[in-house]
């Protein structure tokens, strides 16, 4: 096989890859349910953690590749927050994409 066609089936294989996670998009309705949780800190106005004690952000209206992004960095241990990292422990990818299709789908105010 020559270099040039070794060249076009990487393309087109990253292609492939690239437009089946641009299409892989969260389902906000799934992750209205799956993000139960975690409106019991990052719902509350005002709410602040006991340890370490700082001011939990709200995430309504926050960027969807953002929030992925950083559940899965959780998850995978290379973010660290005791209870992000058990929270995101049990969340699939479609999880996490649904989760965060909700949530970036909610106004800043909620």
């Amino acid at each position: 096989m020559s270099y040039v066609k070794i060249l076009f089936a990487g393309l087109a294989v990253m292609a492939i890859g690239f437009s089946s996670e641009s299409n892989a998009a969260g389902d906000p309705e799934a992750g209205k349910i799956k993000s139960y949780t975690c409106t019991g800190c990052h719902g509350i106005p005002g709410y602040k953690n006991v340890y370490p004690t700082y001011h939990v952000p709200k995430l309504g209206g926050q960027n969807e590749a953002y929030l992925a992004a950083a559940l899965k960095a959780y998850r995978d241990g290379t973010r660290q927050h005791k209870t992000m990292v058990l929270q995101s422990q049990a969340l699939s990818d479609e999880d996490i994409a649904d989760i965060a299709a909700y949530l970036a789908s909610l106004g800043k105010e909620e």
